[in-house]
Formats: structure tokens, sequence, C-alpha cells
């Protein structure tokens, strides 16, 4: 995907309004309703699936890794139950937890970030070098030694991968940061003896609303990624839950038999993650000034 530099902010002349300007030329991109009609799809399923599951999620229909049928229409996975309602049941889950995940992270990276840039000096160099320790250390590693100290939980789940985002979104809307306190708007707003989160929250973070907007999208792309691998690796959601990763892992021995228990939750992950990168390229482009290729009628 070609995403803009995300360090780069809008310049001064358009930071009155900026974040409605940049939306509505994102809004107007052809490529931005596609990524929203995918990821509104998925979402959709993962969210109305439960209701309209033919079978509860832990119910046995038929032997094993039988073929589609008029009582299993995706056929069943390898304990004999209706891959179809798996599947309906399986993506709520996976989606709120990459939800909060990408959302922790984006908050606490920005806090820090922002937080850096505008204190300059110790502070600075501080926070980005403790940032720098995050981000040399490895996201599995760190997944790891918490699921080994506090067993595969949701909120540890939640936790290693917000954990992730920190530092990277940090460095980001702290080089956006850089740019914006440099306008005369924030030295006014200094003189006028306004208090620091004041100037971070009224004056900083809103001329910065478009680089977040593309790290949240980025993050919650990875968020899904990460939470469904860690699935699959048996850290994340336990048996007998319906979860997508979950999914992925149990059935794969019978991939050639039956692979519907697979194909159909890896092809939901792809088209929210599709959908998502669509989202955040339209925005990084808007954001940019470039002219949509194609606009929605």
């Amino acid at each position: 995907m070609s995403v803009a530099d995300p360090v780069a902010v809008i310049t001064d002349e358009s930071l009155v309004g900026a974040p409605k300007g940049f939306l509505r030329a994102a809004v107007r991109s052809h490529r931005t309703w596609v990524g929203l009609s995918m990821v509104a799809f998925i979402v959709g399923v993962a969210v109305i699936g439960p209701l309209v599951a033919p079978y509860p999620p832990t119910a046995f229909v038929g032997p094993p890794f039988s073929p589609p049928s008029s009582s299993a229409l995706l056929g069943t996975d390898y304990l004999g139950r209706d891959v179809l309602s798996r599947f309906l049941f399986g993506g709520w889950r996976l989606l709120i937890l990459a939800l909060l995940s990408a959302s922790i992270g984006v908050a606490l990276g920005t806090g820090i970030g922002v937080l850096a840039a505008y204190a300059r000096g110790w502070k600075d160099e501080s926070l980005m070098r403790l940032m720098d320790i995050l981000l040399a250390f490895p996201d599995i590693i760190l997944a790891l030694l918490l699921i080994a100290t506090f067993g595969p939980q949701p909120w540890l789940l939640v936790t290693a991968v917000a954990l992730a985002h920190v530092p990277r979104v940090a460095r980001v809307t702290r080089g956006a940061t850089l740019q914006v306190v440099k306008q005369d708007f924030v030295e006014a707003a200094e003189a006028r003896g306004e208090s620091t989160r004041y100037i971070l929250l009224k004056e900083i973070v809103p001329n910065i609303t478009a680089p977040i907007l593309v790290e949240f999208g980025l993050r919650l792309t990875f968020s899904i990624g990460a939470i469904a691998g860690l699935s699959f690796l048996g850290l994340g959601v336990q048996p007998p839950r319906a979860d997508w990763g979950l999914m992925i892992n149990e059935n794969r021995a019978g991939l050639v038999a039956q692979p519907y228990s697979v194909l159909v939750p890896v092809l939901a992950i792809a088209v929210i993650t599709i959908g998502t990168n669509l989202v955040c390229d339209s925005v990084a482009r808007a954001r940019a000034g470039l002219v949509p290729e194609k606009s929605a009628p």
C-alpha cells in the first residue's frame, strides 16, 4: 500500500479547518467507499452473526471434516462442529480486542509523542530513548513473556498488542508535533499564559488529526493480524471458544479434505485488512493534497 509519509503535517496555510477539509477530500475518493464497504461487511458479519447462526458454536452436527450439506452449509470442522456457526460467532471478539488494542496504543503513543515534542530538552530525549527500547524489543517475545507470566487472557492480548503500538505512534506524532509547535498560534497561546494541557489538547492535537487517523487505521490493521496470529499460535483465545484465528489453527490439518473451515476465516481477515488499508490510503492521500483518481457519485 502506498501511504504518504506519516511524519509530514498539514501546512500552516491549511491549519484552520484542516480536519474537515482533508476528511471531505477522503470521502470523495472512490477507494474510501470501497474500503468502508469491505469493513462494514465484515463488521456486520461479526455483530449480526451470533444472532443468525444456525447452531451454537460448540454444537456437534456431523462427522469431522464433513463436506457442505443441507444441515451444515460450510461443512464441519475437525470435531464435527458447524463451520458456518463458528465463523459467525468468531469475529466479534477479534474485532473488539483489535479495536481496544489500537485505541489504547494510539492514545498512549499520541500523548507521549506530543508531550515529548512540546517539552523538548531532556524530557524529549528520555521519552524517545524509552520508546527506542520498546521498539527494539520483538513484539512476539513481549507477548510470550506476558502470557507465560499471567496466562492467556483477553486483557493480556490487548496490553501486549497496545504496547507494541506505542513507540511507533509516539515517533510519528512527535515528528508531526515538532512542525506544529513552531506555528504562531502556539506561541500566541503561550503568550496568553494558557496552560500546557490547553495548548496540547486545543492547539496542537487538532492540527495533527490527519497523521493520528492514518496511524489509527494502520494500527487497527496490525492489531487484527497480531491477535489472530496469537490465537493461531495458541496464545490468544482458547478452545472451545469460536475465534477466526483459532479456527485456522484447529483445522489446518484438514485443509485438503475440508478447506472452508480455514479459507472462510482467512478471507474475512483479509477483507477487513484490505478495506482498512484502502481507507488509510485515502486519508493519507487527502492529507497530502492529492486529487482522488475517481470520485464517488
